[in-house]
């Protein structure tokens, strides 16, 4: 499985490499054509979602939820912030999700998968436990993300599961590229589209808090595991501030630079 050679990724990384360069020699292939493609990780460990990670991104959120608008967290000394992600929510390229209200938003955005456990581990060696990058679209039901016979004070106001973790919430491929492919994370192109549509383009660059910055932070609190997947922010672009949300038949279109892109249908 491909959660196994996560797992044993110093041994299997030879062997793949040897397999890339003399490709006869694991067998007859089949044309990519001819093949439909599930998500590369199909049931990875856990998936842990980067939250108002690219500025452009908080400044258009605060201005939809008329907020005020607060300083750079990094330029406040605070650590990057996450929430998790349902690894059952996750489908391939070309597959077809099924809408689960009105409100439904889509996010382009690197993933970063891990292939070394890492506990503590200091930002300038946090990129040496990613095994590689895959492309990522973290959809968003924000008409139920708020419970709204619950006070706005509480605590329990929130309902993350219904908001970011319903069937087909995490659409991911079309592949895994290996890490030593990609020079360097935080200079991709990444854009989104929607039935041709340009919605995203920007590049990871202009994260507020590096893949290396989200690695040290994430380990710090939980242990990190080969087969777990970081999703590191969206940048601006997304639906809910023009109040424009996903609707059944449009074509959804994520790529990055390097790593390829995926396609997906809303039903």
């Amino acid at each position: 499985t491909v959660l196994g050679i996560a797992e044993d990724w110093a041994a299997a990384k030879g062997r793949l490499e040897t397999i890339a360069a003399d490709p006869g020699s694991a067998g007859k292939g089949l044309p990519l054509a001819d093949v439909r493609l599930l998500a590369p990780l199909l049931y990875p460990g856990e998936i842990y979602c980067a939250g108002a990670n690219y500025s452009d991104h908080v400044e258009e959120m605060a201005r939809a939820q008329g907020l005020e608008l607060e300083a750079d967290p990094k330029s406040r000394g605070l650590t990057s912030w996450h929430f998790i992600k349902a690894g059952r929510s996750v489908v391939g390229t070309g597959e077809t999700v099924t809408l689960p209200s009105q409100g439904v938003d889509w996010e382009a955005e690197l993933v970063a998968v891990i292939g070394r456990t890492a506990k503590n581990v200091s930002v300038a060696d946090a990129l040496d436990h990613v095994l590689g990058y895959t492309v990522g679209n973290d959809l968003s039901a924000r008409d139920r993300m708020k419970r709204e016979q619950i006070a706005a004070s509480s605590p329990f106001k929130f309902d993350w599961v219904a908001h970011k973790s319903f069937d087909g919430a995490c659409p991911l491929g079309p592949w895994i590229v290996p890490a030593d492919a990609i020079a360097d994370p935080q200079a991709l192109k990444i854009g989104l589209s929607v039935n041709g549509v340009t919605k995203q383009a920007s590049s990871t660059s202009q994260m507020i808090f590096s893949l290396a910055d989200q690695i040290a932070d994430l380990s710090a609190i939980i242990t990190l595991h080969p087969g777990d997947l970081i999703m590191t922010g969206t940048p601006a672009g997304v639906g809910t501030p023009k109040g424009e949300f996903l609707k059944p038949g449009d074509e959804v279109r994520v790529t990055i630079e390097g790593i390829g892109e995926i396609v997906n249908t809303m039903a």
